[in-house]
């Protein structure tokens, strides 16, 4: 499943440097997750990084991307090997 950041998001910058991923971004308004890079985690650390910090808990489990955690490993493993392309 990947994260979804509800309208109740303040801005107020805690999130977005703790994706691995860097699936979190500034949208026309508030702070998005582009579900394409949303892994909540797999691969990187126990607990999705952006719930733990948020102070408005506004960030809960998009039911339109709705994911299991083998999805969420190969989605971790696609991402880990275009990151080693791009560097090459």
């Amino acid at each position: 499943m990947a994260l979804l950041i509800t309208d109740e998001c303040i801005n107020c910058d805690v999130c977005e440097p703790e994706c691995p991923n860097e699936a979190i971004f500034m949208g026309p308004e508030i702070y998005q997750i582009d579900p394409g890079k949303c892994t909540e985690c797999v691969g990187h650390f126990d607990e999705p990084q952006c719930v733990q910090v948020c102070p408005v808990n506004c960030i809960p489990v998009d039911p339109a991307h709705v994911e299991d955690k083998e999805t969420l490993w190969q989605k971790y493993r696609r991402l880990q090997a275009q990151s080693a392309i791009g560097s090459l």
